[in-house]
């Protein structure tokens, strides 16, 4: 059991991490424009502890809340301050507001490259049991990490979600597993329970396909194929909801809590694989070890950069939003109204954020698990 202090270190840390990261991409582009940047400061913009030092005219600070960071370019919406980011050409400006999400999206891409060169790639045609819970029905009834999931009631499964699906239809019920282990087809009956939680799985097993080594082009490859894939779904999800495609509550928001419980799965699980795998005798099969928070790193650093990108006035989006007239048209949207949207905007965002995190404690977001 991992304890709730680790969790909160590994949380502040992914979090900070992303959200600095971003802030150091707006910084890059900021000194690459010509755009003075007068503070950079490592946590949200609060009461400042300390400046560490001056660099180029930035101010380098760190605030009392140690999650993230900030950067304050000169005459951010002033077109009067020369040397500042709205007197900047429009293009430059769209550079520094892009930039940000970009380097969410460039590290998802290094994330999913490190886990495809790590956990190599998947073969289709077969399900490989991953891991199994402790005191699950699964282990109960002796499935073993690194079997080969051949049929589930005489219904042969090639694919993760049908055989998930199948399960799920037969709740409370036995089911009979056709498992392939160490070449030997052996029978197992299992009883997938409707009282455990989604967050532990009905049978208790994480499930996966068998793989091969990844060379690094399809490493890399694979990294940009699964976080555009993600980004594209994070995209279309306004649309999904209109349509009808996803119901509302598959596609909640969540706040500090909901991300702080989904790392508490993640990092339980990780920790659980690799304690099974230490004390696993030698010869015997063990189990492979997860990557679950290095994966939740990967796709919240999408879901960061793509959210910005979004045209909602005061986000990265909205911003790029009113640059685009002065592209197209060259008539500038008026800086008063700029600022007057984007900042009721921010009043609007930060009351949806307090609401979402309230309702994460009011009606905590389930953490489906296979």
């Amino acid at each position: 059991m991992v304890s709730g202090f680790v969790t909160l270190i590994i949380f502040l840390l992914a979090l900070g991490g992303m959200i600095f990261v971003h802030e150091l991409g707006h910084f890059i582009a900021a000194r690459w424009a010509g755009v003075e940047v007068e503070e950079f400061g490592f946590g949200l913009p609060s009461y400042k502890l300390a400046t560490l030092f001056t660099w180029k005219g930035t101010e380098f600070t760190i605030h009392a809340l140690p999650l993230g960071g900030f950067i304050r370019p000169k005459g951010e919406n002033d077109p009067n301050v020369p040397g500042g980011l709205a007197s900047a050409n429009p293009w430059k400006r769209l550079v520094v507001l892009f930039a940000g999400p970009l380097m969410n999206l460039i590290t998802a891409i290094i994330v999913f490259s490190f886990l495809i060169a790590s956990e190599g790639i998947p073969i289709p045609g077969s399900i490989k049991i991953d891991s199994v819970s402790e005191n699950s029905p699964a282990q109960l009834a002796n499935v073993q990490s690194g079997d080969i999931l051949l049929a589930i009631n005489g219904e042969k499964v090639t694919d993760v979600q049908p055989a998930i699906a199948i399960i799920q239809k037969n709740l409370d019920q036995p089911v009979e597993l056709l498992i392939d282990r160490n070449g030997e087809e052996i029978t197992i009956v299992a009883t997938p329970l409707s009282s455990r939680k989604k967050s532990e799985g009905a049978l208790g097993v994480s499930l996966g396909y068998p793989t091969r080594p990844a060379t690094f082009v399809e490493s890399i490859t694979g990294g940009f194929t699964i976080t555009g894939l993600q980004a594209a779904s994070i995209a279309y999800l306004p649309i999904a909801l209109i349509r009808g495609a996803i119901a509302p509550e598959d596609a909640r928001f969540i706040g500090f809590k909901g991300i702080f419980d989904m790392f508490d799965v993640a990092v339980e699980e990780d920790v659980s694989t690799r304690q099974e795998v230490t004390a696993a005798p030698t010869g015997a099969s063990a189990p492979r070890p997860t990557n679950w928070t290095l994966n939740l790193i990967g796709v919240l650093s999408i879901s960061l950069g793509v959210l910005n990108l979004f045209p909602i006035p005061a986000l990265d989006g909205g911003r790029i939003l009113f640059t685009l007239p002065e592209i197209l048209f060259r008539k500038r949207v008026p800086t008063e109204w700029e600022n007057t949207v984007n900042g009721i905007a921010m009043l609007i965002l930060i009351s949806l954020m307090l609401f979402v995190n309230v309702m994460d404690f009011v009606n905590p977001a389930q953490i489906p698990i296979p």
